[in-house]
Protein backbone atom coordinates (compact mmCIF):
# COMPACT_ATOMS: atom_id res chain seq x y z
CA UNK A 1 0.00 0.00 0.00
CA UNK A 2 1.05 3.41 -0.82
CA UNK A 3 0.52 6.53 1.68
CA UNK A 4 1.12 10.46 1.78
CA UNK A 5 4.69 10.85 3.31
CA UNK A 6 7.33 14.07 3.42
CA UNK A 7 10.73 12.60 2.74
CA UNK A 8 13.97 13.84 3.80
CA UNK A 9 17.05 12.87 1.76
CA UNK A 10 20.49 14.23 3.30
CA UNK A 11 24.06 13.71 1.48
CA UNK A 12 27.60 14.70 2.55
CA UNK A 13 28.73 17.31 -0.23
CA UNK A 14 32.64 16.25 -1.57
CA UNK A 15 32.91 12.80 0.85
CA UNK A 16 35.06 11.34 -1.77
CA UNK A 17 38.02 14.31 -1.16
CA UNK A 18 37.16 14.13 2.43
CA UNK A 19 37.81 10.42 3.07
CA UNK A 20 40.81 10.56 0.71
CA UNK A 21 42.91 13.74 2.77
CA UNK A 22 42.12 12.08 6.44
CA UNK A 23 40.12 8.54 5.79
CA UNK A 24 39.54 8.81 9.51
CA UNK A 25 39.20 11.64 10.83
CA UNK A 26 36.63 12.06 8.19
CA UNK A 27 34.46 8.93 9.62
CA UNK A 28 35.05 10.61 13.09
CA UNK A 29 33.16 13.40 11.86
CA UNK A 30 30.97 11.76 9.67
CA UNK A 31 29.43 9.65 12.58
CA UNK A 32 29.10 12.66 15.00
CA UNK A 33 27.25 14.16 12.49
CA UNK A 34 24.84 11.25 11.51
CA UNK A 35 24.17 10.86 15.35
CA UNK A 36 23.19 14.35 15.66
CA UNK A 37 20.72 14.71 12.11
CA UNK A 38 19.25 11.05 13.56
CA UNK A 39 18.81 13.07 17.26
CA UNK A 40 17.08 16.07 15.27
CA UNK A 41 15.00 14.21 13.16
CA UNK A 42 13.71 12.10 16.55
CA UNK A 43 13.21 15.31 18.32
CA UNK A 44 10.70 16.55 15.06
CA UNK A 45 8.93 13.18 15.05
CA UNK A 46 10.19 12.24 12.22
CA UNK A 47 12.07 7.97 11.60
CA UNK A 48 15.01 7.59 9.97
CA UNK A 49 14.56 4.61 7.44
CA UNK A 50 17.99 3.45 6.62
CA UNK A 51 22.03 4.92 6.35
CA UNK A 52 23.46 4.43 3.17
CA UNK A 53 27.02 5.64 3.72
CA UNK A 54 26.91 9.08 4.09
CA UNK A 55 23.31 9.10 3.09
CA UNK A 56 20.29 9.95 5.24
CA UNK A 57 16.63 9.22 4.35
CA UNK A 58 14.16 10.06 7.09
CA UNK A 59 10.28 10.23 6.49
CA UNK A 60 7.82 12.77 8.36
CA UNK A 61 4.22 12.70 8.59
CA UNK A 62 4.01 16.74 8.05
CA UNK A 63 5.56 18.70 6.06
CA UNK A 64 6.33 21.10 8.84
CA UNK A 65 8.31 18.90 10.36
CA UNK A 66 10.36 17.21 7.72
CA UNK A 67 11.47 21.62 6.69
CA UNK A 68 12.14 22.55 10.45
CA UNK A 69 14.26 19.49 11.19
CA UNK A 70 16.69 20.23 7.78
CA UNK A 71 16.83 23.98 8.97
CA UNK A 72 17.69 22.86 12.24
CA UNK A 73 20.23 20.12 10.90
CA UNK A 74 21.92 22.57 8.88
CA UNK A 75 22.17 25.51 11.73
CA UNK A 76 23.42 22.70 14.35
CA UNK A 77 25.92 21.15 11.90
CA UNK A 78 27.25 24.74 10.87
CA UNK A 79 27.84 25.55 14.65
CA UNK A 80 29.68 22.57 15.00
CA UNK A 81 31.95 22.92 11.35
CA UNK A 82 33.11 25.95 12.76
CA UNK A 83 35.03 24.46 15.52
CA UNK A 84 37.02 22.49 12.06
CA UNK A 85 39.63 23.65 9.57
CA UNK A 86 37.90 24.76 6.73
CA UNK A 87 39.51 21.82 4.82
CA UNK A 88 38.09 19.33 7.29
CA UNK A 89 34.28 20.51 7.64
CA UNK A 90 31.32 18.12 6.35
CA UNK A 91 28.76 19.65 4.94
CA UNK A 92 25.27 18.21 3.76
CA UNK A 93 23.20 18.74 1.23
CA UNK A 94 19.36 18.29 1.82
CA UNK A 95 16.52 17.36 -0.25
CA UNK A 96 13.01 17.22 0.83
CA UNK A 97 9.53 15.89 -0.94
CA UNK A 98 6.33 15.39 -0.34
CA UNK A 99 4.53 12.86 -2.09
CA UNK A 100 3.92 8.95 -2.31
CA UNK A 101 5.88 6.16 -0.86
CA UNK A 102 5.94 2.45 -0.36
CA UNK A 103 6.85 1.38 3.13
CA UNK A 104 8.10 -2.30 2.99
CA UNK A 105 10.70 -4.37 5.96
CA UNK A 106 11.10 -1.64 7.28
CA UNK A 107 12.32 0.76 4.36
CA UNK A 108 10.50 2.93 1.69
CA UNK A 109 10.48 3.49 -1.95
CA UNK A 110 8.70 4.95 -4.88
CA UNK A 111 9.12 8.08 -6.92
CA UNK A 112 8.55 10.04 -3.71
CA UNK A 113 11.82 9.43 -2.36
CA UNK A 114 13.41 9.35 -5.92
CA UNK A 115 12.77 12.89 -6.20
CA UNK A 116 13.89 14.02 -2.75
CA UNK A 117 17.20 11.91 -3.38
CA UNK A 118 17.50 14.49 -6.76
CA UNK A 119 16.43 17.42 -5.07
CA UNK A 120 19.52 16.87 -2.55
CA UNK A 121 21.77 16.95 -5.52
CA UNK A 122 20.11 20.13 -6.16
CA UNK A 123 20.83 21.96 -3.29
CA UNK A 124 24.23 23.63 -1.86
CA UNK A 125 26.94 22.34 0.06
CA UNK A 126 25.32 23.03 3.65
CA UNK A 127 21.61 23.90 2.19
CA UNK A 128 18.18 22.92 1.44
CA UNK A 129 16.01 22.35 -1.95
CA UNK A 130 12.35 21.28 -1.61
CA UNK A 131 9.70 20.48 -4.36
CA UNK A 132 6.47 22.52 -5.24
CA UNK A 133 4.58 20.15 -3.16
CA UNK A 134 6.47 20.91 0.10
CA UNK A 135 6.39 25.00 -0.76
CA UNK A 136 2.80 24.80 -1.26
CA UNK A 137 1.97 22.50 1.75
CA UNK A 138 4.34 24.55 3.86
CA UNK A 139 3.01 28.22 2.95
CA UNK A 140 3.74 30.67 5.81
CA UNK A 141 3.92 28.21 8.42
CA UNK A 142 7.92 28.62 8.73
CA UNK A 143 9.78 31.73 9.02
CA UNK A 144 11.95 31.38 5.72
CA UNK A 145 12.32 32.43 2.31
CA UNK A 146 12.50 30.85 -0.45
CA UNK A 147 14.60 31.18 -4.33
CA UNK A 148 12.19 29.84 -6.95
CA UNK A 149 14.95 27.30 -9.56
CA UNK A 150 11.93 26.34 -11.81
CA UNK A 151 11.45 23.11 -13.01
CA UNK A 152 14.01 21.34 -13.29
CA UNK A 153 14.79 17.95 -14.92
CA UNK A 154 15.83 15.60 -12.64
CA UNK A 155 17.98 12.09 -13.60
CA UNK A 156 15.36 9.30 -13.60
CA UNK A 157 12.34 11.19 -12.63
CA UNK A 158 9.54 11.35 -16.26
CA UNK A 159 8.31 14.79 -15.32
CA UNK A 160 10.54 18.06 -14.46
CA UNK A 161 9.80 18.74 -11.21
CA UNK A 162 9.31 22.54 -9.73
CA UNK A 163 11.91 23.28 -7.20
CA UNK A 164 12.90 25.75 -4.70
CA UNK A 165 16.24 26.77 -2.84
CA UNK A 166 15.86 27.97 0.93
CA UNK A 167 17.58 30.96 1.32
CA UNK A 168 20.09 31.47 4.08
CA UNK A 169 21.67 28.37 3.98
CA UNK A 170 25.08 27.80 1.94
CA UNK A 171 28.33 26.75 3.02
CA UNK A 172 27.33 25.23 5.82
CA UNK A 173 26.32 28.56 7.57
CA UNK A 174 22.96 29.73 8.44
CA UNK A 175 22.18 32.92 8.61
CA UNK A 176 19.70 33.62 11.17
CA UNK A 177 19.18 36.74 10.32
CA UNK A 178 16.73 35.65 8.01
CA UNK A 179 15.30 32.45 9.93
CA UNK A 180 14.56 34.08 13.42
CA UNK A 181 11.48 33.11 15.08
CA UNK A 182 9.33 36.02 15.39
CA UNK A 183 6.64 35.73 18.03
CA UNK A 184 3.21 34.31 16.92
CA UNK A 185 5.04 33.28 13.68
CA UNK A 186 6.94 30.62 13.99
CA UNK A 187 6.09 26.77 14.95
CA UNK A 188 9.39 27.10 16.67
CA UNK A 189 9.53 26.76 20.35
CA UNK A 190 12.04 29.95 21.42
CA UNK A 191 14.75 28.58 23.93
CA UNK A 192 16.45 29.74 26.33
CA UNK A 193 19.69 29.30 28.39
CA UNK A 194 19.99 30.46 32.02
CA UNK A 195 23.45 31.22 33.48
CA UNK A 196 23.94 31.18 37.26
CA UNK A 197 23.32 34.37 38.38
CA UNK A 198 25.95 36.62 39.90
CA UNK A 199 26.98 37.19 44.00
CA UNK A 200 27.74 40.38 44.64
CA UNK A 201 27.12 40.39 48.25
CA UNK A 202 29.46 40.68 50.62
CA UNK A 203 28.63 37.52 52.79
CA UNK A 204 30.43 34.56 51.13
CA UNK A 205 28.06 31.98 52.36
CA UNK A 206 25.35 33.46 49.82
CA UNK A 207 26.36 31.10 46.69
CA UNK A 208 24.01 28.59 47.68
CA UNK A 209 21.03 31.53 48.16
CA UNK A 210 22.44 32.99 44.32
CA UNK A 211 22.13 29.66 43.28
CA UNK A 212 18.60 28.69 44.36
CA UNK A 213 17.43 31.71 42.93
CA UNK A 214 19.16 30.90 39.74
CA UNK A 215 17.41 27.43 39.88
CA UNK A 216 14.24 28.48 41.02
CA UNK A 217 13.71 31.31 38.20
CA UNK A 218 14.92 28.36 35.53
CA UNK A 219 12.60 25.92 37.09
CA UNK A 220 9.75 28.37 36.68
CA UNK A 221 10.39 28.47 33.19
CA UNK A 222 10.42 24.87 32.64
CA UNK A 223 7.03 24.12 33.59
CA UNK A 224 5.88 26.49 30.84
CA UNK A 225 5.48 23.59 27.61
CA UNK A 226 5.77 26.45 25.04
CA UNK A 227 9.43 27.70 25.89
CA UNK A 228 12.71 24.92 25.69
CA UNK A 229 15.38 25.30 28.32
CA UNK A 230 18.61 24.37 28.57
CA UNK A 231 19.30 21.71 31.14
CA UNK A 232 20.96 23.07 34.67
CA UNK A 233 23.68 21.21 34.63
CA UNK A 234 24.83 22.38 31.01
CA UNK A 235 24.12 26.15 31.92
CA UNK A 236 26.30 25.58 34.96
CA UNK A 237 29.11 24.25 32.99
CA UNK A 238 28.93 27.22 30.38
CA UNK A 239 28.81 29.67 33.43
CA UNK A 240 31.84 28.59 34.41
CA UNK A 241 33.47 29.60 31.10
CA UNK A 242 32.67 32.60 32.08
CA UNK A 243 32.01 33.14 27.75
CA UNK A 244 29.68 36.54 26.74
CA UNK A 245 25.90 35.96 25.76
CA UNK A 246 26.37 35.05 22.34
CA UNK A 247 29.06 32.32 22.77
CA UNK A 248 26.99 30.72 25.34
CA UNK A 249 23.68 30.50 22.87
CA UNK A 250 25.77 28.89 21.09
CA UNK A 251 27.52 26.35 23.27
CA UNK A 252 24.00 25.51 24.51
CA UNK A 253 22.83 26.00 20.99
CA UNK A 254 19.66 28.15 22.24
CA UNK A 255 17.94 31.52 21.25
CA UNK A 256 18.39 33.30 24.34
CA UNK A 257 20.47 33.83 27.12
CA UNK A 258 19.62 34.78 30.90
CA UNK A 259 21.90 36.02 33.41
CA UNK A 260 22.07 38.32 36.10
CA UNK A 261 22.99 38.96 39.67
CA UNK A 262 22.10 38.94 43.17
CA UNK A 263 23.29 41.23 46.27
CA UNK A 264 21.97 40.36 50.16
CA UNK A 265 22.40 43.15 52.50
CA UNK A 266 20.79 42.06 55.96
CA UNK A 267 16.79 41.59 55.12
CA UNK A 268 17.08 43.39 51.63
CA UNK A 269 17.82 41.59 48.28
CA UNK A 270 18.75 43.27 44.87
CA UNK A 271 18.19 40.70 41.67
CA UNK A 272 19.28 42.28 38.06
CA UNK A 273 17.92 39.88 35.68
CA UNK A 274 19.11 40.71 31.58
CA UNK A 275 17.52 38.82 28.74
CA UNK A 276 19.94 38.64 25.71
CA UNK A 277 19.24 37.74 21.92
CA UNK A 278 21.84 35.14 21.58
CA UNK A 279 23.01 36.09 17.30
CA UNK A 280 23.27 39.43 17.74
CA UNK A 281 24.33 39.92 21.72
CA UNK A 282 21.38 42.60 21.55
CA UNK A 283 19.80 43.06 24.92
CA UNK A 284 16.45 42.80 24.72
CA UNK A 285 14.97 43.79 28.49
CA UNK A 286 16.80 44.73 31.79
CA UNK A 287 15.44 45.02 35.23
CA UNK A 288 16.67 45.53 38.63
CA UNK A 289 14.57 44.29 41.73
CA UNK A 290 14.94 45.74 44.98
CA UNK A 291 12.81 44.05 47.89
CA UNK A 292 12.74 43.32 51.83
CA UNK A 293 13.68 39.12 51.47
CA UNK A 294 10.17 38.37 52.47
CA UNK A 295 9.26 39.32 48.34
CA UNK A 296 12.15 37.03 47.07
CA UNK A 297 9.09 34.64 45.50
CA UNK A 298 7.36 36.99 43.62
CA UNK A 299 10.73 38.67 42.12
CA UNK A 300 11.34 34.80 41.14
CA UNK A 301 7.86 34.66 39.80
CA UNK A 302 8.19 38.21 38.30
CA UNK A 303 11.40 37.60 36.24
CA UNK A 304 9.91 34.20 34.62
CA UNK A 305 6.75 35.77 34.14
CA UNK A 306 7.98 38.66 32.01
CA UNK A 307 10.51 36.36 30.06
CA UNK A 308 7.57 34.20 29.32
CA UNK A 309 5.30 36.96 28.01
CA UNK A 310 8.06 38.23 25.79
CA UNK A 311 9.38 34.88 24.25
CA UNK A 312 6.34 32.42 23.56
CA UNK A 313 3.23 34.53 23.55
CA UNK A 314 -0.02 33.38 24.97
CA UNK A 315 0.28 30.70 27.59
CA UNK A 316 -1.57 28.06 28.64
CA UNK A 317 -3.64 29.13 31.72
CA UNK A 318 -2.61 25.79 33.70
CA UNK A 319 1.24 26.21 32.86
CA UNK A 320 0.64 29.81 34.18
CA UNK A 321 -1.08 28.73 37.51
CA UNK A 322 1.70 25.44 37.80
CA UNK A 323 5.00 28.36 37.35
CA UNK A 324 3.14 30.62 40.22
CA UNK A 325 2.42 27.77 42.85
CA UNK A 326 4.57 28.89 46.24
CA UNK A 327 5.58 25.63 48.38
CA UNK A 328 6.09 27.79 51.32
CA UNK A 329 6.46 31.21 52.87
CA UNK A 330 8.55 31.01 55.12
CA UNK A 331 11.51 32.24 53.92
CA UNK A 332 14.13 30.60 56.36
CA UNK A 333 12.36 26.80 55.34
CA UNK A 334 13.32 28.30 52.03
CA UNK A 335 17.00 28.67 52.99
CA UNK A 336 17.18 25.99 54.16
CA UNK A 337 15.64 23.87 51.42
CA UNK A 338 18.23 25.65 48.54
CA UNK A 339 21.11 24.69 51.03
CA UNK A 340 19.95 21.11 50.58
CA UNK A 341 20.05 21.28 46.98
CA UNK A 342 23.24 23.17 46.60
CA UNK A 343 24.67 20.15 48.65
CA UNK A 344 22.80 17.55 46.94
CA UNK A 345 23.37 18.85 43.70
CA UNK A 346 21.78 17.58 40.48
CA UNK A 347 20.64 14.25 42.55
CA UNK A 348 23.78 13.21 43.29
CA UNK A 349 27.05 13.50 45.92
CA UNK A 350 28.74 11.82 47.77
CA UNK A 351 28.31 10.59 51.29
CA UNK A 352 29.54 13.82 53.45
CA UNK A 353 27.23 15.77 50.76
CA UNK A 354 23.93 13.91 50.74
CA UNK A 355 23.74 13.75 54.39
CA UNK A 356 23.85 17.60 54.48
CA UNK A 357 21.43 17.80 52.46
CA UNK A 358 19.41 15.08 54.24
CA UNK A 359 19.84 17.47 57.32
CA UNK A 360 18.76 20.77 55.22
CA UNK A 361 15.79 18.98 54.03
CA UNK A 362 14.89 17.97 57.68
CA UNK A 363 15.10 21.29 58.94
CA UNK A 364 12.64 22.65 56.51
CA UNK A 365 10.34 19.95 57.22
CA UNK A 366 10.68 20.93 60.65
CA UNK A 367 9.90 24.81 59.90
CA UNK A 368 7.23 24.86 57.26
CA UNK A 369 5.90 20.83 58.01
CA UNK A 370 3.72 21.34 54.34
CA UNK A 371 6.59 22.05 52.15
CA UNK A 372 6.35 19.97 49.28
CA UNK A 373 9.81 20.93 47.49
CA UNK A 374 11.44 19.45 50.79
CA UNK A 375 9.74 16.06 50.50
CA UNK A 376 10.65 15.52 47.68
CA UNK A 377 14.64 16.62 48.64
CA UNK A 378 14.31 14.12 51.07
CA UNK A 379 12.64 11.71 49.37
CA UNK A 380 15.90 11.88 46.91
CA UNK A 381 18.59 11.67 49.46
CA UNK A 382 16.96 8.63 50.86
CA UNK A 383 16.96 7.24 47.70
CA UNK A 384 20.31 7.81 47.54
CA UNK A 385 21.12 5.71 50.88
CA UNK A 386 18.95 2.96 49.16
CA UNK A 387 21.00 2.69 46.36
CA UNK A 388 24.88 2.92 48.51
CA UNK A 389 23.53 1.99 51.78
CA UNK A 390 25.36 4.46 53.97
CA UNK A 391 23.36 5.44 56.85
CA UNK A 392 20.90 2.49 57.87
CA UNK A 393 19.41 -0.63 56.95
CA UNK A 394 18.41 0.22 52.86
CA UNK A 395 15.13 -1.53 53.17
CA UNK A 396 14.00 1.10 55.48
CA UNK A 397 15.48 4.09 53.77
CA UNK A 398 13.97 2.48 50.24
CA UNK A 399 10.50 2.51 52.31
CA UNK A 400 11.18 6.26 53.92
CA UNK A 401 11.93 7.30 50.24
CA UNK A 402 8.78 5.90 48.91
CA UNK A 403 6.47 7.37 52.31
CA UNK A 404 8.13 11.15 51.51
CA UNK A 405 7.90 11.20 47.96
CA UNK A 406 4.15 10.22 48.31
CA UNK A 407 3.96 13.31 50.87
CA UNK A 408 5.20 15.69 48.65
CA UNK A 409 2.78 14.68 45.81
CA UNK A 410 -0.12 14.84 48.63
CA UNK A 411 1.51 18.13 49.14
CA UNK A 412 1.69 19.53 45.62
CA UNK A 413 0.68 16.93 42.39
CA UNK A 414 2.25 19.23 40.27
CA UNK A 415 5.96 19.05 41.20
CA UNK A 416 7.67 17.00 38.47
CA UNK A 417 10.66 15.90 40.52
CA UNK A 418 8.55 14.23 43.48
CA UNK A 419 6.78 12.54 40.69
CA UNK A 420 9.91 11.13 39.42
CA UNK A 421 11.27 10.09 42.75
CA UNK A 422 8.65 8.47 43.45
CA UNK A 423 8.78 6.33 39.72
CA UNK A 424 12.27 5.24 41.26
CA UNK A 425 11.46 4.07 44.66
CA UNK A 426 8.13 1.96 42.96
CA UNK A 427 10.82 0.46 40.63
CA UNK A 428 14.19 0.21 42.46
CA UNK A 429 12.54 0.16 46.42
CA UNK A 430 9.06 -1.97 45.13
CA UNK A 431 9.84 -3.78 41.61
CA UNK A 432 6.68 -2.46 40.73
CA UNK A 433 7.29 -1.51 37.02
CA UNK A 434 4.02 -0.46 36.13
CA UNK A 435 2.94 2.47 38.63
CA UNK A 436 6.79 3.36 38.23
CA UNK A 437 6.51 4.05 34.45
CA UNK A 438 2.87 6.05 35.29
CA UNK A 439 4.73 8.37 37.63
CA UNK A 440 7.72 8.34 35.59
CA UNK A 441 4.93 9.77 32.34
CA UNK A 442 3.31 12.39 35.39
CA UNK A 443 7.00 13.37 35.75
CA UNK A 444 7.85 14.27 32.22
CA UNK A 445 4.40 15.58 31.04
CA UNK A 446 4.48 18.39 34.35
CA UNK A 447 7.79 19.63 33.16
CA UNK A 448 9.09 17.98 29.71
CA UNK A 449 11.90 20.02 30.10
CA UNK A 450 13.77 18.67 33.26
CA UNK A 451 16.66 16.55 31.81
CA UNK A 452 16.63 13.96 34.43
CA UNK A 453 13.25 13.14 33.61
CA UNK A 454 14.89 11.52 30.11
CA UNK A 455 18.29 10.94 31.88
CA UNK A 456 16.46 8.35 33.98
CA UNK A 457 13.34 7.52 31.86
CA UNK A 458 16.35 5.92 29.55
CA UNK A 459 17.51 3.44 32.42
CA UNK A 460 13.77 2.98 33.73
CA UNK A 461 12.54 2.04 30.58
CA UNK A 462 15.38 -0.34 29.44
CA UNK A 463 15.22 -2.40 32.81
CA UNK A 464 11.57 -2.06 31.67
CA UNK A 465 11.75 -3.75 28.04
CA UNK A 466 11.34 -0.92 25.81
CA UNK A 467 13.86 -0.34 24.13
CA UNK A 468 12.90 1.75 21.16
CA UNK A 469 11.35 4.56 24.16
CA UNK A 470 14.79 4.16 25.87
CA UNK A 471 16.20 5.25 23.20
CA UNK A 472 14.42 8.22 22.49
CA UNK A 473 14.67 9.47 25.95
CA UNK A 474 18.21 8.89 26.05
CA UNK A 475 18.53 11.34 22.74
CA UNK A 476 16.03 13.55 24.48
CA UNK A 477 18.36 13.73 27.45
CA UNK A 478 21.41 14.44 25.37
CA UNK A 479 19.58 17.17 23.07
CA UNK A 480 17.88 18.81 26.75
CA UNK A 481 21.98 18.36 28.07
CA UNK A 482 24.15 19.08 25.36
CA UNK A 483 27.57 19.65 27.74
CA UNK A 484 26.79 16.95 29.92
CA UNK A 485 26.08 13.78 27.98
CA UNK A 486 28.19 11.05 29.23
CA UNK A 487 25.93 9.19 31.31
CA UNK A 488 23.25 9.28 28.52
CA UNK A 489 25.95 8.61 26.03
CA UNK A 490 26.29 5.32 27.84
CA UNK A 491 22.09 4.64 28.33
CA UNK A 492 22.05 5.06 24.85
CA UNK A 493 24.92 3.05 23.57
CA UNK A 494 23.25 0.27 25.90
CA UNK A 495 19.54 0.86 24.81
CA UNK A 496 20.91 -0.12 21.61
CA UNK A 497 22.89 -3.17 22.28
CA UNK A 498 19.28 -4.42 23.83
CA UNK A 499 17.87 -3.70 20.89
CA UNK A 500 20.24 -5.12 18.47
CA UNK A 501 22.09 -1.80 17.13
CA UNK A 502 25.05 -3.29 18.08
CA UNK A 503 26.76 -0.98 14.78
CA UNK A 504 25.07 1.64 16.46
CA UNK A 505 26.51 0.69 20.33
CA UNK A 506 29.76 0.97 18.99
CA UNK A 507 29.51 4.55 17.41
CA UNK A 508 27.78 5.70 21.01
CA UNK A 509 29.97 4.42 23.28
CA UNK A 510 32.98 5.60 21.69
CA UNK A 511 32.17 9.09 21.68
CA UNK A 512 31.95 9.21 25.36
CA UNK A 513 34.88 10.83 26.77
CA UNK A 514 35.94 8.53 29.95
CA UNK A 515 34.86 4.86 29.44
CA UNK A 516 33.10 3.36 32.99
CA UNK A 517 33.76 -0.20 33.22
CA UNK A 518 29.95 -1.28 32.60
CA UNK A 519 30.87 0.85 28.91
CA UNK A 520 33.88 -1.29 28.07
CA UNK A 521 31.82 -4.47 28.70
CA UNK A 522 29.06 -3.47 26.86
CA UNK A 523 31.68 -2.26 24.09
CA UNK A 524 33.18 -5.31 23.65
CA UNK A 525 30.06 -7.26 23.61
CA UNK A 526 28.67 -5.53 21.04
CA UNK A 527 31.86 -6.07 18.72
CA UNK A 528 31.42 -9.50 20.05
CA UNK A 529 28.38 -9.71 18.60
CA UNK A 530 29.15 -8.53 15.07
CA UNK A 531 32.03 -11.15 15.18
CA UNK A 532 34.38 -8.36 15.71
CA UNK A 533 36.82 -10.97 17.45
CA UNK A 534 40.13 -8.72 17.59
CA UNK A 535 38.36 -5.53 18.58
CA UNK A 536 36.09 -7.15 21.13
CA UNK A 537 39.09 -8.51 22.95
CA UNK A 538 41.54 -5.88 22.94
CA UNK A 539 38.30 -3.82 24.48
CA UNK A 540 38.15 -6.64 27.07
CA UNK A 541 41.23 -6.66 28.30
CA UNK A 542 40.34 -3.19 29.31
CA UNK A 543 37.33 -4.30 30.71
CA UNK A 544 39.19 -6.57 32.95
CA UNK A 545 41.42 -4.03 33.77
CA UNK A 546 38.64 -1.84 35.68
CA UNK A 547 36.22 -4.34 36.64
CA UNK A 548 36.19 -5.92 39.76
CA UNK A 549 37.19 -10.13 40.51
CA UNK A 550 33.62 -10.94 41.17
CA UNK A 551 32.38 -10.08 37.45
CA UNK A 552 34.62 -12.27 35.72
CA UNK A 553 32.00 -15.28 36.08
CA UNK A 554 28.17 -15.74 34.74
CA UNK A 555 26.92 -15.48 38.36
CA UNK A 556 29.17 -12.65 39.35
CA UNK A 557 27.82 -10.22 36.18
CA UNK A 558 24.27 -11.77 37.11
CA UNK A 559 24.95 -9.83 40.83
CA UNK A 560 26.93 -6.83 38.91
CA UNK A 561 23.63 -6.42 36.77
CA UNK A 562 21.04 -6.75 39.56
CA UNK A 563 22.91 -4.33 42.07
CA UNK A 564 23.34 -1.62 39.47
CA UNK A 565 19.64 -1.89 37.65
CA UNK A 566 16.32 -3.55 38.21
CA UNK A 567 14.80 -5.58 35.04
CA UNK A 568 11.58 -6.81 34.56
CA UNK A 569 12.53 -9.91 32.77
CA UNK A 570 15.77 -11.75 32.54
CA UNK A 571 16.16 -11.90 28.93
CA UNK A 572 18.17 -8.53 28.75
CA UNK A 573 20.63 -9.72 31.47
CA UNK A 574 20.94 -12.65 29.28
CA UNK A 575 21.35 -11.00 25.82
CA UNK A 576 24.17 -8.62 27.81
CA UNK A 577 26.07 -11.99 29.26
CA UNK A 578 25.83 -13.73 25.81
CA UNK A 579 28.17 -10.92 24.18
CA UNK A 580 30.47 -10.73 27.40
CA UNK A 581 30.78 -14.85 26.98
CA UNK A 582 31.42 -13.95 22.88
CA UNK A 583 33.99 -11.10 23.91
CA UNK A 584 35.86 -13.93 26.33
CA UNK A 585 34.64 -11.78 30.04
CA UNK A 586 33.14 -14.70 31.96
CA UNK A 587 34.41 -18.01 32.98
CA UNK A 588 32.22 -21.08 32.80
Amino acid sequence: PRKLAAILYADVAGYSRLTGDDEDATHRTLSEYLNLISQTIDSHRGKVMHYAGDAVLAKFEAVVDALSSAKNIQQLLATQNETLPEERRVYFRIGINLGDIIEDRGDIYGDGVNVAARLESLADSGGICISDAVRSAVKKKLDLDYEDMGDQALKNIDEPVHAFRVKGFKAGVADTSTNRPRQGKSTEKPSIGVLRFQNLSKEGDDDFFVAGITEEIMSGLSRYREIVVAALGSSLLVSEQKLDATEAAKKLGVQYILNGSVRRAGDRVRVLASLVEGSSGHQIWSEQYDHVLDDIFEVQDEVAQKIVTMLSGKIEQSDRERSLHKDTDNLTAYECMLRGRYYFGDWHGSEDDVRQAREMFEKAIELDPRYAAAYAGLAAAYLEDFDHSWWENPEDSGNKCLELAQKSIELDEDDSFAHLVLSAAYWKVKSNFDLAKRQLEAAIQLNPNYYWNYCYGCWFTACYGDMETSILQAKEAIRRNPLLPDGCRYTLGFSEYLAGNYENAINTITQIAKLEPESYACLAASYAQLGRVEEARRVAEDCVEHTAECTKSVSGWREYWASCLNFREQGPVDHLIEGLDKAGLVKH
